[in-house]
């Protein structure tokens, strides 16, 4: 799997991050659909310890995102946090393009909203 470039680093935990972050493209005219959220994925599997961490009381969580804007479609975002922190990477790449328009939007919305 190819890693994607992290384009914002916050200092918040996941949920919070994620929250802030649906809040400021939502006030930039932006609509956000959560299809991915790790810690749900993983409620239903027992014994599931953290790669990283080899434990289940991990705090990894990985989130994403399809952003709308007035582009045919929409941009993927993905978070990932992990000790108090979150990173944010924009999937733009020859499988999946990132209309540019959405992807400016978005960084004029988080921007805005630091």
């Amino acid at each position: 799997m190819n890693s994607l470039p992290f384009f914002l680093s916050i200092n918040r935990p996941c949920d919070e991050a994620l929250t802030w972050l649906i809040q400021s493209l939502s006030r930039n005219g932006l609509r956000v659909l959560r299809t991915f959220d790790l810690h749900d994925a993983r409620l239903g599997l027992e014994d599931c310890p953290c790669p990283h961490h080899e434990t289940n009381e991990c705090d990894c969580q990985m989130i994403v995102l399809l952003v709308y804007g007035k582009a045919e479609e929409p941009a993927t975002l993905i978070l990932h946090g992990n000790a108090g922190q979150t990173w944010l990477s924009l999937v733009n790449n020859s499988i999946q393009h990132a209309d540019r328009f959405i992807q400016l939007s978005i960084e004029q919305a988080l921007r805005e909203n630091l």
